[in-house]
């Protein structure tokens, strides 16, 4: 087997783009500069790009001996996130972010970096049969940048048999790897319950239909639809993260309002979740003479892999780090992530992997003193480059 793997000579330019790319972090769909930079490294290995999809997303495409446009053969996508977070940084690096109040506290520079990283080497050694799309995405941070590139023809301009993506996880050591079969981050929604009452004075609270205390009793009722009516052995999680109500401590208002998330490894499970929502709130609002409005506000859908691609990416993870470093079956994680909605419309996995340093786990993710680990930048390029080449071998 050609594995075509040293990445070792391209190392330092690697880096440094990282670093820069660090230095200079955009928030979503503001990634006019990244693109730039991105598109600029990649016109310097020849490759043909597409820019604008999604808005400031960018699609690079490899094709193999004896491939084309017109004959591009078996073909698959690896998607890296490009955007950053409204975070401060604290990490005191020499390439801690210039910009203030903004920060990659995700990792998303790394991300990019090692599929740049890939690019470099499937590009130096084009000897594999068929075509790769190399996907640099914006707005992952809650813009839903997948979709928006989906929606702009991602997978009809750039057809894909099978799409696959990494994303750095700070409580593995760094030379571990992870994925699994099946859902590997949950879903997750945002909602608003308003409640209405009836406002006056604190002193003739009989007057009134106070919706302070009946929006604080819906919150009390909402936690049951976890504790008695999911499975389990499923998970859900439900956050209310903010209530608001009133001017000031003498007057009763006319309205309160509860902010919240849910979070779901399961479509059906979500879908029970906001027929609760619905349900306990309205009814405990028309106990106590209130009303009650449900406001949905949708997020992203599970990342579920399929078992063909989760199981194909769990061995080329053993290949490079070894069958103990390698977690082919690795607990779900309840966060999320719009890589979910390439999934749904392509067979393909996603994956883990590790960002810790020493043998120990790492800062968390969007945390102010967190930063990629740069070793994973040879790991990750050389992953890639291993799984593309892999995957047409076993394609024949």
């Amino acid at each position: 087997m050609t594995t075509a793997n040293d990445i070792t000579p391209y190392l330092g330019k690697l880096l440094s783009f990282r670093h820069d790319m660090h230095a200079n972090p955009e928030l979503r769909y503001e990634e006019h500069r990244t693109a730039d930079k991105i598109a600029a490294y990649l016109n310097a290995l020849g490759l043909p790009i597409h820019r604008g999809l999604g808005k400031t997303g960018i699609v690079a495409t490899i094709y193999g001996k004896g491939h084309s446009k017109d004959n591009p053969g078996c073909s698959i996508g690896i998607r890296a996130d490009m955007d950053a977070l409204p975070v401060q940084e604290t990490t005191g690096a020499a390439h801690a972010s210039c910009v203030p109040g903004k920060m990659h506290a995700c990792g998303h520079d790394g991300h990019t970096t090692m599929l740049l990283g890939a690019a470099t080497l499937l590009a130096k050694n084009p000897d594999f049969d068929g075509t790769v799309h190399l996907i640099f995405q914006p707005a992952e941070e809650g813009g839903a940048g997948a979709k928006a590139m989906m929606e702009d023809g991602l997978f009809k301009r750039f057809p894909c048999d099978a799409v696959f993506a990494l994303h750095n996880w700070p409580s593995l050591p760094q030379g571990q790897m992870a994925v699994r079969v099946g859902p590997i981050m949950a879903s997750t929604m945002r909602f608003e319950i308003r409640v209405r009452g009836k406002g006056g004075h604190a002193a003739m609270p009989h007057k009134t239909l106070d919706p302070i205390p009946v929006a604080c009793a819906i919150v009390s009722q909402l936690q049951t639809l976890v504790s008695r009516g999911v499975d389990p052995l499923d998970s859900a999680v439900l956050t209310i993260g903010k209530i608001e109500g009133g001017t000031v401590e003498n007057i009763i208002p006319d309205e309160a309002a509860i902010y919240g998330t849910v979070r779901t490894l399961k479509k059906s499970t979500q879908e029970y979740m906001i027929e609760g929502l619905k349900r306990i709130s309205s009814h405990v609002a028309a106990a106590h003479m209130c009303e009650a409005t449900y406001i949905h506000k949708p997020g992203y859908p599970n990342t579920t892999n399929t078992a063909k691609e989760a199981r194909f990416m769990a061995d080329v993870m053993a290949e490079l780090v070894g069958k103990d470093n390698a977690f082919p079956d690795i607990e779900p994680a309840m966060t999320a992530e719009d890589f979910g909605f390439m999934l749904e419309e392509v067979p393909g996995a996603y994956g883990w992997i590790g960002n810790g340093k020493n043998g120990q786990p790492g800062v968390g993710l969007h945390n102010p003193g967190y930063d990629f680990n740069d070793d994973n930048i040879e790991l990750g390029s050389r992953f890639w480059n291993q799984l593309a080449r892999r995957w047409f071998e076993q394609a024949r």
